[in-house]
């Protein structure tokens, strides 16, 4: 929704230049850093239900305020703010799921958490498209003003969940997560008909108090977290100026002068394809090992995509482009970020998961706010073609390595992963 918000169609009516729109959305994505260290550190310490009430207040206060925004300085300052909350999303609303779902279908699990949160990321830009055709005046600051409320909403539901049952065992609240996995046996019984649930298979491993950052010290989790980081670095690197700069770049290609709401649209309607890659991905994520999936679709979905889109566009070709963005959406966006989150969360133990997934998805976030600042500069020197296709590049080969280096996680619980094989 934010690529929408500063296209070329309404950018003219933020007040800001396309540098300082430009700026604007670094600052977001700087914003991701703390939020994402500092939250993630926190739901380790204190728990990932209350800073999950945390991050939704960020992020809708952060929208509230660009959604009134009248000058640059307000629009750096929220968006910083938004991006605070996101960044702590991202980390603890993943962590939350693998933590919550059965080992056997985990990734079936967060995967349908995915979907209806890509049904959002598709109709986001669905919706924002038309309405800020419809209006370039202030539908700019509708867009902030719903993506606000969305979060206001999220907060409320937030209040009605529990902390999961991982962390109430770290934290010593035996009795309490007893009664959370009571309620969960009983209603899975019901669902499934069951009388007698499978006999549980114990495992044997160290746990002591320790902080978060003590996983570092192990050399297995310290080269995986290091590897899924730059992996998920260069992943941003390539996707975030196509979400959220694609637009801006049009603006300035001579041959789409003349056709500049229609390429906007064509980017909103192809936003669809995320949901629908969510869907497709359900039918084969747990079947292949999560590193060769991510690996594909950063390969099929970001670099042929975001290829055949640029191509398309430098050629005034609407139809290929459309079909680039379809690409990109459907199998870069809509598979990627949801296997690197899984990479991210399955390969850590409990004590530390939300500092370890901060320190991959915080600092990858630095690849975001470093390619959306210079892209534009970069392509109006090198040229389009080298620079969009090159930006993808880097994350097919971390992608490679990701293949060699982590273990194969489908249907094994996150202890026999981690504290089980690998220790504390």
């Amino acid at each position: 929704m934010l690529g929408i918000a500063f296209s070329s169609t309404s950018l003219k009516y933020t007040g800001l230049t396309s540098a300082e729109a430009s700026t604007v959305v670094s600052m977001g994505l700087f914003g991701y850093i703390p939020g994402a260290l500092l939250l993630g550190y926190l739901g380790d310490k204190v728990g990932r239900k209350p800073m999950l009430m945390v991050t939704a207040l960020l992020t809708a206060v952060g929208s509230l305020g660009n959604a009134l925004s009248v000058n640059y300085p307000m629009f750096v300052l929220f968006r910083f703010i938004t991006g605070m909350g996101i960044g702590g999303d991202l980390i603890l609303v993943p962590t939350y799921i693998v933590e919550m779902v059965p080992a056997k279908n985990r990734a079936k699990y967060f995967n349908l958490v995915y979907i209806a949160g890509w049904a959002g990321l598709g109709l986001g830009p669905f919706m924002a498209s038309y309405i800020d055709v419809a209006n370039p005046a202030i539908g700019w600051r509708i867009i902030f003003m719903l993506g606000a409320t969305l979060a206001f909403i999220t907060l409320a539901i937030r209040g009605h969940a529990s902390e999961t049952v991982r962390m109430l065992a770290l934290q010593g609240k035996v009795q309490e997560a007893e009664r959370v996995v009571s309620e969960m046996e009983k209603k899975a019984m019901e669902k499934t008909g069951m009388k007698r649930l499978p006999e549980p298979v114990p495992l044997q491993f160290e746990e002591r108090k320790v902080d978060p950052f003590y996983v570092f010290k192990n050399p297995k989790y310290r080269i995986r977290v290091i590897l899924i980081m730059l992996a998920v670095f260069f992943f941003y690197f390539g996707e975030y100026p196509y979400l959220t700069e694609f637009l801006l770049w049009t603006g300035s290609v001579s041959s789409l002068s003349s056709s500049a709401n229609q390429v906007t649209l064509l980017y909103g309607d192809a936003g669809v394809a995320t949901f629908l890659g969510a869907i497709v991905l359900r039918y084969v994520v747990e079947k292949v090992r999560r590193s060769i999936l991510v690996t594909f679709s950063y390969f099929v979905g970001m670099v042929l995509g975001v290829a055949i889109a640029v191509i398309g566009a430098t050629s005034a070709n609407l139809d290929l482009m459309a079909a680039g963005f379809v690409l990109a959406n459907l199998i870069g966006v809509g598979w990627s970020n949801q296997l690197n989150y899984l990479n991210g969360t399955e390969n850590v133990p409990t004590y530390a998961r939300g500092t370890a997934f901060a320190f991959i998805d915080g600092f990858a976030h630095l690849g975001a706010a470093i390619s959306t600042a210079i892209i534009l500069s970069l392509i109006s020197t090198v040229g389009a073609i080298p620079i969009w296709i090159g930006f993808q590049i880097p994350m097919v080969i971390l992608g490679l390595s990701l293949i060699i280096i982590l273990p194969n996680t489908i249907g094994k619980s996150l202890e026999e992963i981690n504290e089980a094989k690998t220790g504390l």
